[in-house]
């Protein structure tokens, strides 16, 4: 037999400071060969770590010296908040109400959380109008600090909705229902619209963060004119071009940073200095705080410089057989419309490591109507109800090893990456039902691929 496409690649493995040789042969007719640099998802940034500690490590390329403010960070991201006053000045006024005491109590190992954690699992309120519920603010607090009510408790139930893919193989998915318990200040406004969302990773933020507004605005498609049913088109926040969480509802990490505090912890910092709380809940109103603002300015930087040089763990298992036409396949059935492959960052002040580096976040940070079935009806800026943001999927297939779990989505309804794939609905119906009509074989080469990631 003879062979085409024959691809040498050699990749230095930073992080574990070892040279790979990776031979790649694709025979006529089959698949394409491994692409130089496939595995590099971080680019200069990639960090070579397949452990628990995956996505926590500093970016592959960051200096010794840059390392102070990395550490500093992630001090300050792991290790629990007090409430206020204590004698930790630096890490008090937690609270009244809140989530998790910890960036690390929703993003655990800076990844991932799951729907049946005690934190991890936030919900957004607001009301018809737009603005956030009375009584309870814009997201749900089920914890308080002693003498303070929290405000209530989410609960799931799921049903099983089964189906079949074209080669008859029976599948089901698990349709999740919510509802509110022990709400401590009555009933919520009868308009009132929620959102369950779930903690996603945080490690390569700051690539993202890098990528210009032009080239995401470039592949903005708002009316379709290219007729090829991917309307992807920008969230604007306040202005600004939203990037981050899972409707683009934030321009930059430092908001999304400031907003965690604040929202997740009841932390006040430099951008959002004052925390507001309902006129019903008077215990919250009258407990003391922790300062003004509670995360000082400087530890504030800290954890900002934390989250944007976390490094982007490498792809693994790249150069096999399945794994490319898993790849070729995820492409054929138009996934890389939306989970676009390959970007470049432009010059970003500040962050010489995360500046003109070649990435494969899978995303294009737009907005994409996802369908009925994953609609939670709430608008989030220009986003609408139907509307998410393509979250990137480098670094999915560690999910398991790193937290311990495989539930994938905005929800974690989706036990898994088939099920996640059949939720797609809206823009992304069609290339659901391609991967509905793959045969079993295929269909497992995709998975093998996105396992890859």
């Amino acid at each position: 037999m003879t062979h085409r496409g024959r691809l040498l690649s050699l990749a230095l493995a930073s992080g574990a400071c070892a040279w790979a040789l990776v031979l790649s042969t694709s025979p006529p007719g089959e698949v394409a060969a491994a692409e130089a640099g496939e595995e590099l998802s971080g680019g200069e940034t990639t960090v070579f770590d397949t452990t628990r500690n995956a996505f926590s490590l500093a970016a592959a390329n960051l200096s010794n010296d840059r390392k102070v403010d990395f550490f500093v960070g992630n001090s300050f991201f792991n290790e629990n908040w007090v409430a206020a006053p204590a004698s930790t000045e630096g890490r008090d006024g937690l609270g009244p109400v809140f989530n998790a005491r910890s960036c690390s109590g929703c993003h655990f190992k800076d990844g991932r959380a799951r729907p049946d954690a005690d934190e991890g699992l936030l919900v957004r309120l607001s009301v018809a109008s737009g603005g956030d519920e009375p009584n309870y603010d814009g997201q749900l607090q089920p914890f308080a600090l002693p003498g303070v009510p929290a405000e209530g408790r989410l609960e799931i139930e799921y049903e099983e909705a089964a189906g079949t893919f074209a080669d008859g193989e029976a599948f089901s998915l698990r349709r999740p229902t919510y509802r509110f318990r022990d709400l401590a200040f009555g009933p919520m406004a009868p308009d009132v619209r929620t959102s369950p969302r779930i903690a996603p990773p945080v490690f390569g933020l700051g690539l993202l963060s890098a990528v210009t507004e032009a080239s995401i605005l470039a592949r903005a498609d708002p009316e379709d004119a290219d007729g090829d049913g991917v309307s992807g088109r920008p969230n604007r926040v306040r202005g600004a071009l939203g990037r981050f969480g899972w409707k683009a509802n934030q321009p930059s990490i430092a908001d999304q940073v400031a907003g965690a505090f604040l929202g997740d912890m009841g932390l006040t910092t430099p951008i959002h200095p004052v925390e507001d709380a309902p006129a019903a809940q008077t215990a919250r109103r009258a407990a003391p705080g922790g300062g003004e603002p509670e995360v000082p300015a400087r530890t504030f930087e800290q954890v900002v410089y934390y989250t944007m040089v976390l490094g982007v763990p490498a792809r693994r298992d790249w150069t096999l057989p399945e794994v490319r036409r898993g790849r070729d396949l995820f492409r054929s059935a138009g996934c890389a419309s939306c989970h676009v492959p390959e970007m470049t960052t432009g010059a970003l002040e500040g962050f010489p490591e995360l500046s003109g580096q070649t990435i494969r976040p899978y995303t294009d940070l737009l907005l994409h109507d996802l369908g009925d079935g994953l609609a939670d009806g709430r608008p989030d800026h220009e986003a609408t109800g139907r509307e998410w943001r393509t979250p990137p999927l480098w670094g999915i297939g560690l999910v398991e090893t790193v937290n311990r779990h495989t539930t994938l989505l905005h929800d974690g309804r989706a036990r898994g990456f088939e099920e996640a794939i059949l939720w797609h609905g809206g823009e992304a119906e069609a290339s659901r039902e391609r991967f509905r009509r793959l045969s079993k074989s295929d269909r497992r080469a995709l998975v093998r691929f996105l396992r890859s990631l």
